[in-house]
């Protein structure tokens, strides 16, 4: 059988990457409309702009690495292979969703996946993606912890307390600083001294970089050399992802802190999925008809999520009493 051309293995990984990036757009924008209508109560925070940074990611790692975030959260559990069903289930609160309907937006795991939580405290899961970094170490096992945080929860003393033990033990953790520039609603220009968020580990001896968060290709590039720098026992690295959300914090934020203007000279110019699909046209071997039926064949995924979050049943209230620790 004939191996393929660089550039036709080129395209396939970028198709896969267009689709992924797509999934959660069209996603992240059917949840928005739910919130909208009343279906998804509580928090809600939507991924709309930052999706090369979790695809990229999580094509630069393998089997057995962990992945831990925030609460912004969706699209790292749709790239970490999650069921959009379960995930639109959750996010409705039904019992068909991944923590029962129990959890909601902020708080689904799947242990299959190796995705352990988005959490709703800024920077709690720096110490736990550290800690599941450290189990690796202790276990000889090679995998690496891919621990995601925001520019606001960059300023956090946990976050350095974190920073300091995965230094010292050479702990295998890829933290993914995603550097949205506004937090949960201050421009970083007016919350934080260096602004610089990758050199925030100088002063561990912990190496970093700044990455264009809207292109994949870039995220990706980065992250296959950070992952392969913690693998080899080198200890922790910190990637800086230059990124951009589209709405606001959360759905009951009305982003007044920034310019319509701003907001769409990005979507105009930096777009990550925009510039993707831009490349596969230019690169050829796919064409306008074959990225519209993958826009109707996500859109119908999505239609499919939506109507089972619906439908499923919401949870059993004897279902207060289980996995309760206490």
């Amino acid at each position: 059988m004939a191996k393929k051309s660089a550039t036709a293995a080129t395209a396939d990984r970028l198709l896969q990457f267009y689709r992924d990036m797509l999934l959660i757009r069209r996603f992240e924008e059917r949840a928005g409309q739910l919130y909208g209508m009343g279906l998804i109560g509580g928090f809600c925070h939507l991924y709309i702009g930052q999706e090369a940074v979790v695809v990229g990611m999580q094509a630069a790692i393998g089997p057995g690495d962990q992945v831990i975030t925030a609460y912004r959260d969706h699209g790292h559990m749709l790239a970490a292979g999650m069921e959009p069903n379960g995930v639109m289930a959750e996010l409705t609160g039904r019992s068909g969703g991944y923590s029962k309907g129990k959890g909601g937006s902020m708080h689904m795991f799947s242990r299959e996946k190796n995705f352990y939580g988005g959490h709703g405290i800024v920077g709690a899961q720096v110490p736990l993606g550290t800690g599941l970094a450290f189990a690796n170490k202790y276990r000889g096992n090679k995998h690496v912890s891919l621990t995601y945080f925001g520019d606001g929860a960059a300023n956090q003393g946990q976050v350095y307390e974190s920073f300091n033990m995965a230094a010292v033990w050479k702990l295998p953790v890829v933290y993914v600083i995603e550097n949205n520039q506004y937090a949960m609603g201050t421009a970083i220009t007016r919350s934080t001294s260096e602004t610089h968020l990758h050199k925030r580990g100088v002063s561990f001896n912990i190496p970093g970089e700044e990455v264009d968060g809207m292109d994949v290709e870039a995220v990706h590039a980065a992250g296959q050399k950070a992952v392969a720098w913690c693998r080899e026992g080198n200890g922790p690295y910190i990637l800086e992802m230059k990124t951009y959300r589209y709405r606001g914090h959360s759905m009951s934020d009305p982003a007044k802190y920034r310019t319509k203007e701003e907001v769409q000279e990005m979507r105009e110019k930096h777009d990550p999925i925009e510039g993707l699909r831009a490349r596969l046209l230019k690169l050829g071997g796919v064409d306008e008809a074959a990225l519209k039926q993958i826009d109707k064949e996500i859109k119908d995924i999505v239609a499919i999520s939506a109507e089972f979050a619906q439908t499923s049943p919401e949870p059993d209230p004897k279902e207060l009493w289980t996995e309760v620790y206490a």
